[in-house]
């Protein structure tokens, strides 16, 4: 179906979205976690939803759309067709869309050797709609340009007091000697608090692992012992080089890397 040239997330960005990995079994093991973060941001947009079974009701659709491959549905939520102004109407017609298409592929190096971050120009200022996926999505966009342009694997962006808060589509944790570290987004209040950095959160504190979030000047990451980004799509990537700093590939890292697979592939309940 065509989009509307009036519907309001294509004028305006009013609206969410989330982008879920399927496995081949057709299993979403993070749905639920997208589901209350979609929830929330429409919510928070004031975006009345009559029916929150659409959400459901076109995930599935477009899973069956992928025919039993793994791969990824996105789904995107908008305020629907509006007027000229900003003034959104009332009542509103929300449109859901989905589409659906493969993983995405990153090179098995990158996997196995880790990545090779750039510190991003332009700082992440904060955001009233900071943690939900909205669909103003500018200041990733240029941070992702200027990663294409240096050449690097993917990009760190930074506070407005340069203190590290996420890569450009993944975020960040730290292995510090007793504990792991990642930054406090709500505290920044900007990025992204992806479903997967609280999968993760929640996996280390029930094993009984220390985990500190905080805000932390960049330098602070040179006395790490290892880093690694994350989301929902792409699980776990080992970081090895920012500027003229390098980490090894940590055993810890690894691991987490190998149990996530397992857990978004379908065959790991937890």
């Amino acid at each position: 179906m065509p989009l509307n040239p009036r519907d309001r997330g294509f004028a305006y960005g009013d609206g969410v979205f989330e982008t879920v990995r399927v496995a081949a079994s057709g299993e979403q093991p993070l749905w639920p976690r997208h589901r209350a973060r979609l929830v929330g941001g429409l919510r928070a947009l004031g975006i009345a939803l009559s029916d929150e079974s659409r959400l459901d009701a076109a995930l599935n659709e477009g899973v069956a759309a992928l025919g039993g491959e793994a791969g990824v549905v996105k789904l995107t939520v908008t305020r629907g067709v509006g007027g000229r102004g900003y003034l959104p109407p009332v009542p509103a017609q929300p449109t859901v869309v989905w589409q659906s298409g493969g993983l995405p592929v990153w090179p098995e190096r990158h996997r196995r050797e880790g990545l090779v971050l750039g510190l991003c120009q332009a700082p992440l200022y904060p955001d009233l709609l900071a943690g939900f996926k909205h669909l103003n999505r500018l200041p990733q966009v240029m941070a992702r340009r200027e990663v294409a342009r240096q050449g690097w694997d993917e990009g760190l962006l930074l506070s407005t007091r340069r203190q590290p808060l996420e890569a450009t589509s993944m975020n960040l944790f730290a292995r510090f000697a007793n504990h792991w570290w990642m930054p406090d987004l709500d505290a920044a209040g900007a990025g992204v608090a992806g479903v997967m950095r609280a999968h993760l959160h929640e996996t280390l504190l029930q094993r009984g692992e220390k985990v500190v979030c905080d805000l932390r000047p960049l330098s602070q990451l040179r006395t790490a012992d290892g880093l690694f980004l994350c989301n929902s799509v792409v699980g776990v990537l080992p970081v090895r080089k920012l500027a003229q700093w390098h980490w090894p590939v940590l055993a810890s890292v690894r691991e987490l890397q190998q149990s996530t697979e397992t857990f978004l592939a379908g065959s790991l309940k937890v």
